[in-house]
Parts: structure tokens; sequence; C-alpha cells
């Protein structure tokens, strides 16, 4: 039997694999695992990190899989999203809504069993308001549906504070908004690239609706914003110099390709801040560690 056949083990894997969107997992956990060590003030338990770790990766490939689920309509008019399991028919839809619900039930409970029942509840919640605020309300209907529903992706960090302190306080609120404010210059930069898609699609992005130079606009006014919070947590969580270099440094970087756009509106602009938006908010985040240990 061929790899590549729709009947092999290995491709079937592959195409489950493929629905939990693992790049964005990815990324979830780089803000996750920086979060514990800030709010543990040192290093937090391997085992405490592990478990958060596994915990929040059933949570958000639950999250992305009703996704695919609901967004089957829409990907198939787009080119970017055109080759996922669901629209080329290597996963069903039934095997994808049970694949997910299992991910999150069984997200729940290791959540519970091993890290605390305050984790486990902001992992449900933010996967609930992913699917229904973000994918089957906003997304479809508003300008606005990357910032609010950008939201589900700012809770990791709560997750990764709650699971070492059991509770919630300013400095994780601060943090959270500093992903918050971070996601719509994110997307922004990558829907400039992919406007036609959406608008082949009718989804309402903010390119597609208000055009590149409102678009721009926004990215530099939310750009300026994600830099204040960012900045701020140095106050409220007592971070050092380390930090806060990497916070004013990387910021003024982010400033700058956010102007590119906003000058230059061009896919070229976009694409390079897009890029950047991944690099900064890895190096920002490391930088918590590196302020915590040294």
């Amino acid at each position: 039997m061929r790899v590549n056949s729709p009947d092999s083990i290995r491709f079937r894997v592959n195409s489950f694999f493929a629905l939990t969107k693992p790049g964005i997992i990815r990324t979830l956990l780089i803000t996750t695992v920086p979060t514990m060590f800030v709010a543990e003030k040192g290093t937090p338990s391997l085992w405490l990190i592990v478990a958060t770790m596994v915990g929040g990766s059933l949570a958000a490939a639950g999250a992305n899989s009703f996704n695919m689920v609901l967004d089957v309509d829409i990907d198939k008019k787009m080119n970017r999203t055109s080759n996922r399991p669901l629209v080329t028919g290597a996963i069903t839809t039934k095997e994808a809504t049970v694949f997910a619900f299992v991910l999150e039930v069984g997200a729940f409970i290791w959540l519970l069993g091993f890290v605390n029942l305050l984790s486990a509840f902001l992992a449900i919640s933010a996967t609930a308001f992913y699917v229904i605020v973000y994918t089957m309300w906003l997304k479809r209907s508003s300008t606005s549906n990357i910032v609010i529903g950008g939201a589900a992706g700012a809770v990791p960090v709560l997750i990764g504070w709650t699971a070492v302190t059991g509770t919630l306080g300013w400095a994780p609120i601060v943090l959270f908004s500093v992903i918050f404010f971070w996601t719509p210059p994110h997307f922004w930069a990558l829907a400039i690239n992919y406007r036609d898609d959406y608008a082949a699609a009718e989804i309402p992005m903010l390119p597609v609706v208000t055009g590149l130079k409102e678009t721009g606009r926004q990215i530099v006014l939310y750009s300026f914003v994600l830099i204040g919070f960012s900045l701020l947590f140095f106050f409220v969580a007592g971070m050092g110099i380390y930090y806060l270099a990497a916070a004013i440094g990387l910021g003024a970087l982010f400033l700058f390709f956010a102007l590119k756009v906003f000058f230059d509106p061009i896919e070229k602009n976009a694409l390079k801040l897009f890029r950047y938006s991944i690099t900064y908010i890895f190096l920002l985040f490391s930088s918590m560690v590196l302020d915590v240990l040294l």
C-alpha cells in the first residue's frame, strides 16, 4: 500500500495531524512556557511544564479542528486552504468533529488531573470563544473578527500563569494584552497578501473591506498599543533590564516594519512584517526566561 494512498495509515495520521494546525499550536506554546518561568520567578518543575504543554496542545488542536469543520465551505474557495484535509476529502466531517470533541475532552481531563481546575477551565473557555465567537460569528460578519476573536490566542499565557500559581493577577492580564494587541498586526499583514482569497470567500477581513491604506493605519495604531503593554509588563511583573532592553529594541523594530506597511502597503512589506512578528513574539518571550534566570 502506498504511503500517500488515502487508505494508508500514515496518510490518515498526517491528515488528522494537519487538521490540528500544528504551526499555530507551536506559536501558542512559545508564549505559554516562558510565562510559567515568570510566574515561578525561576524554573518550574519539568513535569508541570510538560503537563501544561500537553494539555494546552490538546485544547488548541481541538479548537483548530473544530475551526476546520466549520470553515470547510470557506476553505474550498481559498487557494491558501484548498489542500486542507476536509476540502480534499481525506477526512470526513463526522470524523473531524469526533476527533475535535475527543481532543477537547482529553485536554480538560488532562489539565484537571495534572495541572489544576482553573487552567482546565481557561483552556476549554478559549476553545468555546474561538469556535463560537470567532469562527461561527465574527469571522463571517465583522472587520473586527481577528481583533476580538484573537483573544482566544492570548489565553495560553493565562493558562501558563495559573498552572504555576493557581491564580490570576495584573501581570498575566497585561501579558494577555500583549498577545491580544500583537494578533491584529500579525494577522492583517498576512491578510494583505491573501486579500483576494478572502474576497473570493466573502470574508470581511480589514484589507478587503477598508483597503490597504486604512489597514496600514490600524496596524501602526495596534503596534503602538502592543509596545505600550510590553513596557507596562516590565513594571507590573517586576522584570529586569534584559527584558526591558528586548521590549524596547524589538518593539522599535516592530514599529519600523509596521510603518513601512503604512507608507507603502505592498505585499512585500506586509510579508516582512508578518515574518518579523513571529520572530518578535519568540524573542520577547525568550527574553523573559533569560531575565528570570540571570
